[in-house]
């Protein structure tokens, strides 16, 4: 493994108890190992982006400290959305659980299947948002906010098993 750096995952679900695939995800990343979660941003709710009819998303942002490359950060991702129940389907459909390797400091990948920093970051106001809740630097706030997503009064809990 090489030295910890932080990372930002984007935790997303808009299908069962969406508040509780978000905080699932959250503990089974503080349950990961070589992963430390450091801070996990407020809760939106956000309209859909692209795909069939669906309903409101719950969107939040965590930050990391690990040591894992972002392909075994993908892998940590993906077997939450697993376990979470998410069955891969239709591109942009609805899911219990979506994880998003966002940013990983000094790193950057193009490969087919994992593009680091994600490639639509910048596109995407409901992953900004919670961003600049974590990381004002890297997501400047518009004075205008942002459109489509809504800050809930709801927090995701940090794991206790770290």
């Amino acid at each position: 493994m090489s030295e910890t750096r932080r990372a930002y995952l984007g935790l997303g679900s808009n299908e069962g108890d969406r508040l509780a695939h978000l905080q699932f995800a959250v503990d089974g990343l503080g349950a990961a190992s070589g992963i430390s979660v450091s801070s996990a941003s407020p809760v939106y709710a956000t309209e859909p982006v692209g795909g069939p009819p669906q309903a409101e998303y719950l969107n939040a942002v965590v930050a990391i400290d690990t040591a894992l490359s972002p392909r075994e950060l993908l892998a940590v991702a993906k077997r939450l959305e697993a376990e979470a129940g998410r069955v891969v389907g239709e591109r942009f459909g609805p899911r219990p659980l979506d994880v998003d390797v966002l940013i990983v400091e000094g790193e950057r990948v193009d490969e087919p299947d994992l593009v680091v920093p994600h490639p639509r970051l910048l596109e995407r106001h409901f992953v900004l948002a919670p961003l600049a809740d974590l990381d004002p630097a890297r997501a400047s706030r518009p004075s205008e906010g942002w459109r489509g997503v809504r800050r809930l009064e709801v927090a995701l809990a940090l794991p206790a098993t770290q």
